[in-house]
């Protein structure tokens, strides 16, 4: 009897954290993914954000999609190393929309040069010029990357650099799918 109470123990709370986690095997964060926090769905705050053209930007065109947004800055180093990886994320996974923030004051210049050192094509770029989205996601450095769900509730969420081209990144994300 103890050994079924056991087992049934062992299932139901692998159970409940492959839930949390978006049916994520914790096995799968190796690599550019160890630094990755599964966490209990929470809304995605909802701001007004700026396109590159100075014109009224959201994050519409993710709805109903799975969302990979990344808060960076112009002046941040493991920004410019991470982007790369970002706009081919964008390119190898065209069903996850993948949004680049620009947060704080960058000037859309210093933007423009950063994206076109950093070989940025594919990749939706926004700007958060006021800090309203950092500020209400409690964003207190950068970068930091997360993962929304269709629903737009934020479910897993990455402080710092990573490779998000990497076999071990796509197995993750195509886990969440």
């Amino acid at each position: 009897m103890r050994i079924i109470r056991a087992f049934l123990y062992t299932a139901f709370l692998a159970c409940a954290n492959m839930a949390v986690a978006g049916g994520v095997d914790p096995s799968l964060l190796t690599g550019a993914m160890a630094k990755l926090t599964l966490e209990e769905p929470k809304p995605l705050p909802q701001v007004a954000l700026v396109g590159l053209a100075d014109e009224a930007a959201g994050l519409e065109a993710a709805k109903g999609k799975w969302l990979v947004l990344n808060l960076w800055a112009t002046w941040c180093v493991p920004c410019r190393e991470e982007m790369p990886a970002l706009d081919r994320l964008a390119t190898l996974r065209p069903d996850i929309a993948v949004v680049a923030v620009a947060t704080g004051p960058n000037p859309l210049p210093a933007i423009q040069r950063f994206l076109d050192q950093a070989g940025v094509h594919t990749l939706t770029v926004l700007r958060d010029p006021t800090q309203d989205l950092a500020h209400q996601m409690g964003i207190m450095g950068l970068p930091v990357t997360v993962i929304v769900n269709p629903q737009g509730m934020e479910v897993a969420r990455l402080i710092g650099g990573a490779d998000w081209s990497a076999p071990e990144t796509l197995a993750v994300l195509d886990a969440m799918r």
